[in-house]
Order: C-alpha cells, then structure tokens, then sequence
C-alpha cells in the first residue's frame, strides 16, 4: 500500500520540527518586544525633556499635569513590555493599571466640569469594570507555570465521589496533577 520513503532528510517537514519553528516565532517575538522598549524607553526621554521644558515659565499647570500623567502612563506600558520579557506572558493587574490610570489623565486633563456628563458616566463605568477585575483577578489561579486548574478541581472531585479514599491520597493526586503538568 504505502511504501516508505528511501530518504527522508530530503523532505523539508522532517527536519522542520515544530519545536524549532516555535523557537523561532517566540525569538523573532522577543526581537520585536525589546525593539518597542528601545522605542519607547527613547519617547520616554523625549517626554521628559518636554516635561522639563514644560516647566519653565509662564508655568500651564493642564500641559504640567498631562505631561507627567502621561509620563506615568509610558513608565507602566515598559513595565508591561519587561515582564512579558521576563515571564512570557502579559500582566492583567499591569495592563489594567495603565487603562486606570489613562481613563483618569482624560479625566483630569479635560477637566470635569468641562465635560459631558454621559463621558463622565462612561468613563465610571469603565473604571468600575476595571476595578473589578482587579479584584476577580487576585483569585484566579495562575495558568502560566503550566498548572491546570481545571484538571486540579476536576481530580478533587473524583475523590469526593470516593470517600473510601484517604486525604493522603488527595495530596498525592494534586501533586501528581501538577507535576503531569509540568511535563
């Protein structure tokens, strides 16, 4: 029926491992994060001399208080950018900390008093939501290391359904789990 190929180096796919190709993409991605740090650590100096300049006077405190606001708000994005560096993954309470404190630079730049009420409404809400989340977010387990959650609850409740099993053996399965994890 099939007969098997007399060389297989030959072909491309069989030294092409997905292996390699993942190692590849994620070393072409961290080429690409470490260029957006130079970039922005660059914008950052920029940003700061304008903040300096800023502050000569006649003094604007507006343009002094968005510049250093939005001075803040580059600081938390490179901080993003180096823990994903770092942990190959991006930080929700990071990510969520530069919107907050981006919704309320609007905020404060506009002023209050100067804007709509339905954008000052919106702009509630969507602080609400994100305060929320990091709250929900400090009882999320963490997935990242390689540890399912999922399979952990899952095998708790397998031994619930057997109460003729022992704790020992509950810690022993959780252990099991994420050390099946881990490989």
């Amino acid at each position: 029926m099939h007969q098997p190929l007399k060389n297989p180096s030959s072909n491309w796919y069989v030294w092409l491992s997905r292996n390699s190709i993942v190692r590849v993409l994620e070393t072409v991605q961290d080429l690409i994060v470490i260029s957006l740090c130079i970039g922005l650590f660059s914008f950052m100096v920029l940003q700061l001399r304008s903040m300096f300049l800023s502050l000569l006077p006649p003094l604007d405190f507006p343009v002094v208080t968005s510049d250093i606001l939005f001075l803040l708000i580059l600081v938390e994005l490179f901080r993003l950018l180096i823990i994903y560096l770092q942990e190959q993954r991006v930080s929700i309470g990071v990510a969520v900390e530069v919107s907050i404190v981006s919704v309320l630079r609007e905020v404060i730049v506009r002023g209050v008093l100067e804007s709509p009420w339905t954008k000052i409404l919106a702009a509630c809400a969507f602080l609400l939501v994100l305060a929320a989340l990091l709250v929900v977010r400090v009882w999320l387990p963490p997935t990242f290391n390689g540890i399912d959650p999922e399979r952990q609850v899952s095998m708790r409740n397998k031994l619930r359904k057997e109460p003729s099993e022992s704790t020992n053996r509950a810690t022993n399965l959780d252990s099991h789990a994420i050390a099946v994890q881990r490989d």
